[in-house]
């Protein structure tokens, strides 16, 4: 009897295919096997319970004939994006990627560039690529606005992109941008990655995700681009996982590229640049070396209460 129920399983089976994985829920993930662009929800095989899998992982999956689909095996990681947890351990975030994209709108929801400048240290400290995508800017208080924000960045060195996914405005470029990148793309709710996402290509959007941790249960989404060149975007969601968390001032500064040149001209050898006379990169704020801005988005990840 077990022998007729494994060969009527086996023949229920596909082959065992590649597959990317896109969100990650309980004994569950969204994937999309790399010869498709279709995100469907697959099922954790029972010998699998104490692997774990995060966005960016390749798994191989096998489909079912009745549309199910079970995950079999996780590939070797290339590599690892990893955070430090509130109690001190190692938590693995992503995997297989090499760069974020901080996505974020001119107006509705408002720009926090607090944010956008915790997600880019984040990527700094963690020695991987941030790009910032800026969308809506028809809404921007003024042109000079809408060219200044994007203009700072790329002073700062990273690729600051403005679209317009519904009027294909910027498209293009980001097409080139990221066609050979394996990026993560972050941002809050309402700035415009669905229709981001839409524009490129009407990727697949991957339906709700139960997440069930620490007694509550959240709901996340999430999808997935392919480029041409091997490249990809994944929407997925989880921006508290990308926090700093609990760092030394001299750690919060490693993620500011322009503190760079002027670490260790303060005349005090543990200024943390609050308030400590002749600072050196107070002073880069006051004669505009360092943007505003960017100065108060360090001291809001520094005065944050632990």
């Amino acid at each position: 009897m077990r022998h007729e129920n494994a060969v009527a399983l086996a023949r229920s089976q596909g082959p065992s295919r590649l597959a990317r994985v896109v969100s990650v829920g309980r004994n569950a993930a969204w994937i999309a096997f790399e010869d498709e662009d279709v995100v469907r929800l697959a099922a954790m095989r029972k010998s699998l319970e104490r692997v774990s899998l995060v966005p960016g992982d390749l798994v191989r999956a096998t489909p079912l004939d009745d549309e199910r689909v079970v995950i079999d095996a996780r590939e070797p990681r290339t590599f690892t994006l990893e955070r430090t947890t509130a109690g001190g351990r190692t938590k693995i975030v992503a995997a297989n990627i090499d760069g974020i994209a901080i996505v974020a709108a001119f107006a509705r929801p408002p720009v926090h560039l607090a944010m956008i400048d915790e997600l880019i240290a984040f990527a700094e400290i963690h020695d991987i690529a941030a790009r910032v995508i800026l969308t809506k800017p028809d809404l921007a208080e003024s042109a000079d606005d809408a060219e200044a924000l994007p203009a700072l960045y790329r002073s700062l060195g990273y690729p600051a992109l403005v679209a317009n996914p519904k009027l294909r405005i910027g498209i293009d470029a980001i097409e080139r941008e990221f066609a050979r990148s394996r990026t993560l793309l972050i941002g809050q709710s309402g700035v415009g990655k669905s229709s981001l996402f839409g524009a490129l290509g009407g990727a697949a959007t991957v339906g709700d995700v139960s997440k069930i941790g620490r007694g509550k249960q959240t709901t996340t989404t999430g999808r997935l681009h392919r480029f041409d060149d091997g490249g990809f975007l994944i929407d997925s969601p989880g921006m508290g996982e990308f926090e700093l968390g609990e760092m030394s001032a001299a750690e919060i500064g490693l993620g500011f590229v322009e503190f760079a040149p002027l670490l260790g001209k303060c005349r005090f050898a543990d200024c943390v640049h609050r308030s400590e006379p002749a600072c050196a990169i107070r002073a880069a704020v006051a004669d505009g070396r360092i943007a505003a801005s960017r100065y108060a988005s360090y001291r809001n990840i520094l005065d944050r209460p632990a």
